[in-house]
Parts: structure tokens; C-alpha cells; sequence
């Protein structure tokens, strides 16, 4: 009895298999995202006022992430908090239990500063591609720095740094497949368990790959979409400034 060197049946009935830790993949993407963009807008933010010492110190920290594998940071993470744990149990006394911290927190804690280190550098170009005289126009109508990050650089700056930020999405979910370094099951390692016990790798693992490639071009889609939608347009120029005003004086009777 001859063996198929290829079976399409696999590669069909795989899918469902690896679809049931989508939501996992999903959710580590997603939430080192958010994480990610957050702090990155802090180490921006920190970067472009020249705060000194966290300046230089979020300097480093984006020199040391951005210079070395994300498979080296699991490692580290995976390892180094149980450490850190051992440290503060003899220290102080405490008995946290090393084996109760969750294998999903070493890879959000480690996906999210990854993330934010490449993140802070797209936020800061974007933010300072914004158009300095429309910042002067603002500040001129009394707002505060945080009321013009709000009104006029953020909104501003999106249109430059959504197709970055929408590249490193697409990276960072095809990254999930590292989790596994942490123990975490999910679309990659689920895949490599069909695999092992089926004996048949390529139709696994193209399977896998047909997953990604039809998620990054559903994410792609959503991009072009959030692209056209935040497209300013210099003609409306004016009409941004009006706007800034009634709020501006919104916030003021507000405040009152």
C-alpha cells in the first residue's frame, strides 16, 4: 500500500483543529498591542521632552529590546521573574509561589515591552512630522499641552503612524508563534502537537500558514479602512482650527 507523499484531507481537517487557539493567538496579539502602544506613547512623549535620566534610561531599554531576539527575551522573562520572586521571598520574607505566576503573563509582559520599544520610535517620528505651526495655533488659543496632544497631535499624527503601526500589528501576530518558548499553547503550538502525533508535517504547517495569511489580509483591509478614514486633508485646515476653538471653549465651561 503506497503512501501519499501529499494529503489535502489533512490540510482541510487541520484547520479546525488549529482555529480553536485563534483565540489565544487573537488575544496575546491584541492585548500587547494596547500595551504596547500605550507605553510606546509614553517613551515618546518621555523622549521628545528630554526628561533627564528615565530619558536616557528608556534610551537604553529600546537599544536593548530593539537589539535582541524576541525568542532571547522570552527567555529571559520566563526566567528572570522567578528570580526576581526568589529575591524579594528572601529579602522581605514573603512567600509568593513562583508556580502560581501564569506562563501567559511572561509572554504579554514580554510581546508588550517588544512592542513598545518599536512602537515609541514610530510614535515619536509621527509626532514630530506634525505641522509646528498648528501646534503654535493651538497653544495661541490658551490650550494646555495635553489638551493639544489630545486635539491636534494625535489626531494628526495617526495619519503618519497607522501603516507602521498596522506592519507591526501584522508582526506581532505572526510573532504569537513564539509563545510556546513560555509554554503557552496556542495556533504554532497546537500545531506542532497535530504534527508529532500525525506524522505529517507539511500539510500541518501549510494548513498554519493559510490561518496567518488569511488573518494579516483581513487586518491589511482594516488598515486601508482606518488609513481613508483618518486622512486629513489640508483643505480642511481651517475647519480643524474652528473645531479646536469650540472645544477648547467646551472644555473651559466645563472647567468653570
Amino acid at each position: 500500500m503506497s503512501v501519499k507523499l501529499f494529503d489535502i484531507d489533512i490540510v482541510i481537517s487541520s484547520i479546525p483543529k488549529l482555529l480553536q487557539y485563534l483565540p489565544k493567538s487573537l488575544y496575546i496579539t491584541f492585548v500587547s498591542m494596547i500595551a504596547g502602544l500605550f507605553l510606546g506613547l509614553i517613551f515618546a512623549i518621555v523622549r521628545m521632552k528630554k526628561i533627564p535620566v528615565l530619558s536616557q534610561i528608556i534610551a537604553v531599554a529600546i537599544s536593548f529590546i530593539r537589539g535582541t531576539p524576541m525568542i532571547v527575551q522570552l527567555y529571559l522573562t520566563y526566567n528572570g521573574i522567578p528570580l526576581l520572586l526568589k529575591y524579594i521571598n528572601l529579602q522581605y520574607g514573603t512567600e509568593y509561589n513562583i508556580n502560581d505566576v501564569p506562563a501567559m503573563l511572561f509572554v504579554l509582559i514580554t510581546f508588550s515591552f517588544n512592542e513598545a520599544a518599536y512602537n515609541s520610535e514610530t510614535i515619536r517620528a509621527a509626532l514630530m512630522s506634525v505641522n509646528k505651526g498648528q501646534i503654535e495655533a493651538a497653544e495661541s488659543l490658551g490650550m494646555t499641552y495635553f489638551q493639544v496632544l489630545k486635539r491636534v497631535i494625535v489626531p494628526e499624527a495617526l495619519v503618519v503612524a497607522i501603516p507602521p503601526l498596522g506592519n507591526a500589528l501584522i508582526s506581532l501576530l505572526k510573532g504569537t508563534s513564539l509563545a510556546f518558548v513560555a509554554g503557552v499553547i496556542e495556533m504554532t503550538a497546537q500545531g506542532k502537537i497535530i504534527s508529532s502525533s500525525t506524522f505529517r508535517f507539511f500539510e500541518v504547517y501549510l494548513a498554519l500558514a493559510i490561518i496567518y495569511w488569511v488573518l494579516t489580509i483581513i487586518i491589511e483591509q482594516i488598515l486601508k479602512l482606518l488609513e481613508k478614514k483618518f486622512s486629513i486633508s489640508d483643505v480642511h485646515t481651517d475647519v480643524q482650527k474652528r473645531k479646536w476653538t469650540s472645544l477648547f471653549n467646551r472644555d473651559r465651561e466645563v472647567d468653570r
